[in-house]
Formats: C-alpha cells, structure tokens, sequence
C-alpha cells in the first residue's frame, strides 16, 4: 500500500537547492543554520530525534538518490563505523574542525584576518570560490559563509561517499549531528527518570 507523501517528505528539495544556490552566492550559506539549529532545539525541548528520523533534507536525498535510484552500494557498514568510539571521536573532530571555522570567522571580524574566498573541503583541499563572493557585505559575515558551506558541503561528500559503497542512508549512522541530538537525549532521559525515581523515594 503506497503511503500518502507529508510536506516534511520533500524537504531534500531544501538540501539540493542549497548546495547548488550556496555554490554561486556564498551568503545563502547562512541558511545552513537552519539545518544546525533545529535539530538540537528539537532535542533539547522535546528530547527526541524527530529531526534525524522525519524532517532531515539530507538523509531524505541519500535516500532518493541511493535508494530510488538505484546508485547505493546496498552493503551493510562495518563494525568500527557503527562503534561509538568512531562515532563520538568524528563529532569531536568535526566539532574542533567547526571551533576552528568560529576562530577564523572571528579574527576577520576583529581585523587580525583578512577574508579567505575559499571552499575547504574534507577539511585539506582549499578551492578558490570568490565567484560566489558578493562584494558589499562585512568580510566577517562572508568568512562564516564560506566557511559554513565547506562543512555543509564537506559532510555532503562524505555522506555520497558512504551512500556509494554502503546503504543509501548510512551516512546517519556517524552523522555529527545525529550523534550530538542522541547525547542531548540521553541526557534528558537519564534526568527525567532520575527525578521520577526521587519522586517515588518521596511517597
């Protein structure tokens, strides 16, 4: 039985045109944000992963591409990318990759940097970009920009990779962000039936 399409089912259309639209005007790179905000808004206040498991754009695009059309390596991923010591130890590289990104956005703002229009991607190779420069706008603003999309884009190419060689959606498995929402979770789960055990205690 086929199910009936909701909105949040296409919202892969928002991850394709923001790479493709970030790739020839740097600043809707911002709209990233979007992308890094919500997931942890929704597991701080709800303490779920709704994000990963209905509204990721990114995950929906692996699916499509891998799954519908057929260009998945379909294999199931080894053990050590499904290990958490590779899982936690990639959200700690990326996170640091991400400090760094922060620091440089903030010694263009100060002035003891000027701006780079470059795209980094898998955090060795620098491409020049200034084609999606947009003059007029404070370099700081750019360098968070130009630095953003080479984590977005960064983390496309490592998730088509995976798609490629392993299942559509496995990607997701060492996904940062999934990692991070899944601490924030169980943190709060831990919290909230510790506090119903002291309740009891109580009675």
């Amino acid at each position: 039985m086929r199910t009936q399409k909701r909105w949040y089912d296409y919202l892969w259309i928002f991850s394709l045109l923001y790479l493709i639209l970030g790739f020839f005007n740097i600043l809707l790179a911002w709209l990233g944000l979007i992308c890094f905000i919500t997931p942890l808004l929704i597991s701080v206040i709800k303490g779920s992963k709704a994000y990963c498991n209905k509204y990721c754009g990114r995950g929906q695009l692996f699916g499509l591409i891998g799954g519908r059309l057929g260009l998945s390596g379909k294999r199931d991923m080894p053990a050590w990318l499904k290990s958490k010591w590779f899982r936690y130890g990639f959200l700690t590289f990326f996170m640091l990759m991400f400090m760094s990104m922060l620091l440089m956005t903030f010694m263009v703002f100060s002035g003891a940097r000027e701006l780079r229009q470059t795209v980094t991607l898998l955090w060795l190779f620098k491409l020049p970009w200034s084609f999606a420069y947009i003059p007029g706008v404070p370099d700081g603003v750019s360098q968070f920009a130009f630095g953003f999309y080479s984590v977005m884009l960064t983390s496309t190419i490592l998730g088509f990779i995976t798609m490629l060689i392993f299942k559509p959606r496995s990607w997701c498995v060492y996904c940062p962000m999934g990692s991070m929402t899944q601490l924030i979770c169980k943190v709060k789960y831990n919290k909230k039936h510790k506090k119903e055990a002291a309740q009891w205690q109580l009675m």
